[in-house]
């Protein structure tokens, strides 16, 4: 099982960004858990980070020709305006699960909507690291069916 994990913009700058919504945790630290809980779990987790919106949606594309069999994505603040982003993502035909560390809901207003919802099998969000644990769960058992 091949699970693509999607990293959006800023998040290169995990554990010195503001650790108060997404605490000390590098992105090296989150994917060295994803792996080892993939490999727990029977996949093979390969994550990609970007600060580029254009090179977002070249590696979806590619995760399409790849037959990934789920994409887990957090976006950052692509998240809540990314029509690009989400128009990339609709061409995959596994399921997405879209994550948050923090909890979208709870802060601005700007970060309530999703222009990825109508399109992802489910949203995780406001569990910090373990929002990206609980999302390869969920990609997972999705993909078991």
């Amino acid at each position: 099982m091949k699970i693509l994990m999607l990293h959006g913009i800023n998040h290169n700058m995990f554990g010195k960004r503001d650790p108060v919504q997404y605490g000390t945790i590098t992105l090296d630290e989150i994917n060295a858990n994803l792996k080892k809980l993939g490999h727990e779990l029977g996949a093979e987790v390969e994550c990609f980070q970007t600060n580029s919106e254009g090179d977002m949606c070249d590696r979806i594309h590619q995760g399409f020709l790849d037959q990934v069999d789920a994409v887990l994505i957090n976006a950052g603040a692509w998240t809540h305006y990314s029509y690009g982003i989400r128009d990339a993502l609709a061409i995959l035909t596994c399921p997405i699960v879209e994550l948050h560390m923090s909890n979208i809901h709870a802060r601005e207003a700007f970060r309530h909507v999703s222009v990825f919802a109508e399109i992802v099998k489910g949203q995780i969000c406001g569990f910090g690291a373990d929002s990206y644990l609980l999302a390869l769960r969920a990609a997972v058992s999705a993909v078991k069916g």
